[in-house]
């Protein structure tokens, strides 16, 4: 945590600002360590601060580590008021991308004599290099996730409803390990795999049909996503196309993977190859989006994307094909960016299975 509110230092003395204010949990927590549900911190050039309320006084000292810690008696803002928190300071930076117009305004209305400077993704350029720790919490959530995967599709068959598949992974989820599921888990089968975030509904599975897999878990506060079709029964001739078409532009696209490309070249990969095959305007995605403490985080791997990939960055490869009234295909895994190259984080099978 120390090394991280070094950087921010950093930051601030680069683009002289006197201090930041962090009030996204996802940031609170990377910065801080705090795993609760109500927290902020001022990161300031010589001093940091961290502030919550009474539910959350044992479990802030027990968490964070290199900020002075407040616990507040009313609400967080009147708090830095009351202790003088922003003392000394002239330009504070906010978090553009998250902070409410609401809060802006109380901000501006409590403390008019400072300048309030929104920034965006401040944090979320530090936060995107994973260090030693994240990448392994990263790996231990996806290993979960594998094991739910191999577990689970031994109980999808015909006549079994989405929400059942869905209820299962989230069972196998916390019996393995983890805390949570990452996201609303997604089983799409039959024609409701043409939409690309089909949410588990009633809808029986049938024999003949494809059914797509999207879920991960959270471990210790990190995130993995993993996305599997299979096939229930023999599958038509189209889909088993399809499927190959989809494995390939993956395969490809991870090995495609080196650090200093950048994201919207990783993209044109998937996409050109899917493109070439006669499915392009079936695949409308973005190929995948980075993974941390939040389940799509930056970078983003879009054909928009001018990110340069780096060591540590953890991202997903995602491509798909969804074809309205039929079905669709979508396979995923965890890449991590390491040596120049990439490391797939998921050994789930990705062989067409036929259940």
């Amino acid at each position: 945590m120390r090394e991280r509110i070094g950087r921010m230092r950093n930051i601030l003395e680069e683009r002289g600002i006197d201090g930041f204010l962090v009030t996204h949990l996802p940031n609170v927590r990377y910065l801080t360590g705090f795993s609760g549900t109500n927290g902020l911190c001022l990161i300031g050039r010589e001093t940091s601060y961290f502030l919550t309320d009474f539910r959350y006084h044992e479990q802030s000292h027990q968490e964070v580590k290199g900020l002075r810690i407040t616990v507040a008696k009313n609400s967080l803002f009147e708090q830095l008021e009351k202790r003088k928190l922003f003392r000394g300071m002239r330009r504070v930076g906010i978090e553009g991308n998250y902070l409410p117009y609401a809060d802006y305004r109380k901000l501006k209305k409590t403390f008019p004599r400072l300048r309030f400077i929104p920034l965006a993704d401040v944090i979320e350029g530090i936060s995107a290099v994973k260090d030693e720790e994240e990448i392994g919490l990263i790996k231990k959530a996806a290993q979960i996730s594998d094991k739910v995967f191999d577990e689970v599709v031994k109980s999808i068959k015909p006549g079994v409803r989405e929400l059942e598949v869905s209820a299962e992974i989230s069972y196998l989820h916390k019996t393995y390990g983890a805390e949570r599921d990452a996201f609303e888990t997604i089983v799409a089968s039959g024609p409701r795999g043409a939409l690309p975030h089909g949410i588990a509904c009633a809808k029986k599975i049938r024999r003949g049909e494809f059914v797509t897999l999207d879920f991960g878990c959270v471990y210790r506060g990190y995130c993995c996503d993993i996305t599997r079709s299979v096939s229930i029964g023999e599958p038509t001739r189209k889909l088993r196309e399809v499927y190959r078409i989809v494995s390939e532009a993956q395969t490809r696209a991870i090995e495609a993977v080196k650090s200093g490309m950048i994201a919207k070249d990783l993209d044109a990969v998937a996409r050109r190859y899917i493109a070439r095959n006669g499915f392009g305007k079936f695949f409308g995605h973005s190929l995948g989006h980075g993974i941390g403490l939040q389940i799509h985080e930056s970078p983003r791997i879009s054909s928009q994307s001018s990110y340069r990939l780096r060591d540590g960055n953890v991202i997903t490869i995602e491509p798909g094909i969804y074809l309205p009234g039929i079905g669709g295909v979508r396979i995923e895994d965890d890449v991590l960016v390491m040596n120049g190259k990439s490391v797939a984080l998921n050994k789930a099978p990705k062989e067409l299975i036929v259940l």
